[in-house]
């Protein structure tokens, strides 16, 4: 509307214009060499607006002859734009469905069209990925690299195709080059933090945390959480060499986690050392609400030096009853009343998981039994113990571990290790987590129990399994219960013929595989032999040792050499 009234108005204006013109008197004379013309105003002043236009359509053809070069080769450009955004479409839609005949199609067309488009980079690389070509992907991911606009994305690519490879080396020198461009990288991060830790640099995983928690990439919960793991790690390796430092970052540790168990447990053995008992009981306690641990009940009956097992069984009872009727609060007052000869005590705690027992269960039982000196009831429990389920342990990704760590070995994640039970061992056929490291195993065995005399007949027969004592040695040796199950396996197998292992529980993984992506199971690596054997044919006789002789001017005829050679074979 606005628009058709300042029309208007103008058109009023130009008729206005044209009438205030025609009502002009006088002429208008004209006079160039020799030539002479007269006309009035109003005429003069419509051959003036026809010249006008006429001038402007001359120069409007010439401007368009003149541009026209320039105009067809934009005009090219854009249909070739075109085409290529038009194949890098179709591209990567073809990858995203996984046909790789067509993603190869459309990143020629757009790599032809279009070479430096970083989507049609973008698309050979997912191209090349998708074919499994590795040299192809490197190559594309180098290219992005070179290209200020794109070099993030080219050393992330890189970064996951030496993963790929597992070269650990190129990923963390991609992972740290990218930090430096973004500090504020989450995958950059988080990636050099697993490495980091990978490495036990623990000093530069917690600057690194400190950076991301400025950069606003960790919330404060989890920081703290986190730098607590670190601390926590940082202590458990500085333990042997540097007693302040690590009883520092376990005491910083203890107070940004004070659920974490080995931090707890690290702090309250400081605490003890010191003779600050109540400290240590404290921490103890506020670990052990959030997360009963062994680990805990242990370090809170030896909290005070020097007490006898009756002391430390009252202790321990003290603490289970702040969580009542949990299995490791029974666990531990068994194993608290057993070296303080209760037997009866500890029978009493383990009588609810009797029903259902797990192997730490079945081991007290077998050595509470042998303590009364009942050898047929030991071995009764100590079979028991081999078809019983597994006790929880420290689990990060299907990867378990006997000491607790702060970072999983097969994706780099901090703080990843739970206490709880494998969950191999939860599956319906027992499936085991594979290890590349050997384990210790017991031979499969049935039993077959004879009631003793006086005793309650309860035999248990067909009892077979595949046994791995997953325990550090020291607390292997330490163990009567672990002694003696081997012991009564070699007694027992001779007895009685051993049927086909079953699927094992839960094995020991004793070394991390490689770092953060596990090897398949099969592939090794195989080294060249130190020393290459020299091989004859089954038909070569050798050299027989009679032509070898110490003599230099005997043994065996030779030619002459030098002049005197060539005479002689002139001769010859």
């Amino acid at each position: 509307m606005a628009r058709i009234f300042f029309f208007l108005i103008l058109l009023a204006l130009v008729a206005l214009g044209a009438a205030w013109v025609a009502d002009q008197g006088g002429g208008l004379v004209l006079s160039w060499n020799g030539w002479r013309i007269e006309t009035s105003l109003p005429v003069a002043a419509l051959l003036g607006v026809i010249l006008l236009a006429v001038a402007l359509v001359v120069w409007s053809v010439v401007r368009t002859f003149w541009k026209a070069p320039e105009r067809l080769r934009r005009r090219r450009r854009e249909k070739r734009a075109a085409k290529a955004r038009r194949a890098i479409t179709q591209g990567l839609i073809a990858v995203g469905t996984g046909d790789s005949f067509a993603a190869q199609r459309h990143a020629g067309m757009a790599t032809r069209l279009a070479a430096h488009d970083p989507l049609a980079l973008m698309l050979q690389a997912q191209t090349a990925q998708l074919e499994g070509d590795r040299a192809g992907a490197q190559r594309a991911f180098h290219a992005m690299a070179e290209r200020k606009d794109m070099r993030l994305l080219g050393l992330r690519g890189l970064f996951i195709e030496a993963q790929r490879s597992d070269d650990a080396y190129t990923a963390v020198a991609m992972a740290e080059e990218a930090l430096k461009i973004a500090p504020a990288s989450p995958w950059a991060s988080q990636a050099v933090l697993g490495f980091r830790c990978a490495g036990s640099d623990w000093d530069g995983a917690l600057a690194l945390l400190d950076t991301n928690k400025a950069a606003g990439l960790v919330e404060p919960t989890v920081y703290r959480r986190e730098r607590g793991v670190l601390l926590t790690a940082r202590a458990l390796a500085l333990e042997e060499r540097d007693r302040d430092a690590s009883r520092k970052s376990a005491m910083e540790a203890v107070k940004l986690a004070p659920q974490l168990v080995p931090a707890a447990v690290l702090a309250a053995k400081f605490y003890s050392e010191d003779n600050q008992v109540r400290r240590a009981m404290r921490v103890v306690e506020a670990a052990w609400v959030a997360n009963p641990h062994p680990d805990l009940a242990d370090a809170y009956a030896h909290v005070r030096l020097g007490d006898s097992a009756r002391e430390r069984l009252s202790r321990v009872e003290m603490l289970a009853q702040k969580t009542p009727d949990h299995r490791e609060g029974r666990l531990a007052v068994a194993r608290a009343a057993i070296d303080a000869g209760e037997f009866e005590r500890a029978r009493e705690a383990l009588a609810p998981l009797i029903d259902a027992p797990t192997q730490r269960v079945a081991l007290l039982m077998a050595e509470l039994e042998r303590a009364n000196h009942d050898e047929g009831r030991a071995r009764e429990w100590t079979a028991r113990a081999v078809r019983a389920a597994p006790d929880p342990a420290w689990t990060a990704d299907g990867y378990v571990s006997d000491p607790w760590r702060p970072v999983s070995p097969v994706t780099g994640r901090l703080d990843a290790f739970q206490w709880v039970t494998p969950v191999a061992a939860l599956a319906p056929e027992r499936a085991t987590i594979e290890a590349e490291t050997p384990t210790l195993s017991m031979p499969p065995i049935a039993i077959e129990s004879k009631p003793e005399e006086g005793a309650d007949a309860n035999p248990e027969t067909n009892l077979e399994a595949d046994v791995k004592v997953d325990t550090a040695p020291d607390e292997a040796a330490a163990s009567p219960v672990a002694e003696g199950l081997p012991a009564a396996a070699e007694e027992l197998e001779d007895e009685v013929p051993a049927p086909p292992p079953p699927t094992p529980i839960r094995p020991e993984i004793v070394a991390p595989p490689p770092v953060f992506r596990p090897r398949p199971a099969g592939k090794t690596r195989s080294q060249p032999p130190t020393v290459i054997p020299l091989v004859r044919a089954p038909d070569d006789p050798g050299v027989p040792e009679d032509d070898f002789s110490d003599d230099p001017e005997g043994g065996h005829d030779r030619q002459p050499g030098g002049w005197r050679g060539f005479v002689a074979r002139l001769g010859g």
